[in-house]
């Protein structure tokens, strides 16, 4: 499986012991950045461009940030991204089943209920479940893609 990796200052060696793991277990990785550890730089510089690679190539990513947060609001303003925040394994499994997850955003300065390597390892693991009711709901996410404040 190819994915692709991304993360700020905060999520940085997070992001390489992360690649340095999936490369070892036999994946693809893409690293979207930071190639070296940038005190001063932006979530937003990585997690959009990972987020338009997933969305067009149908890929699946994964990005760290301090909390999680601001990696995925990023993620999220992509078309065709459901990015969601894993602090547990079970988070990350209905993340993907329920809400059909491409990108898990890890958080790297708060603890997490399991080991990170846990949590990946769960969400790539795991499929979308199909049932008509999440089907239904995800529908309807997708609808909101062109909403404007008013």
């Amino acid at each position: 499986m190819t994915i692709h990796l991304g993360s700020d200052h905060a999520g940085f060696a997070a992001k390489e012991r992360t690649k340095r793991w999936l490369l070892a277990k036999g994946h693809r990785v893409v690293d979207f950045g930071n190639e070296k550890l940038e005190p001063l730089d932006d979530y937003p510089d990585y997690a959009l461009p990972l987020a338009r690679a997933v969305a067009k190539k149908k890929a699946r990513g994964i990005l760290f940030c301090a909390n999680g947060v601001g990696v995925c609001m990023v993620a999220n303003r992509v078309r065709r991204i459901r990015a969601g925040i894993a602090w547990s394994v079970h988070a990350a499994k209905t993340s993907r089943a329920d809400d059909n997850t491409n990108i898990l955003c890890v958080p790297t300065r708060i603890r997490t209920i399991d080991p990170p390597e846990k949590i990946i390892a769960a969400w790539l693991q795991t499929k979308f479940s199909g049932a008509a009711r999440h089907k239904r709901r995800l529908k309807k996410v997708g609808l909101l893609d062109n909403i404007r404040a008013t």
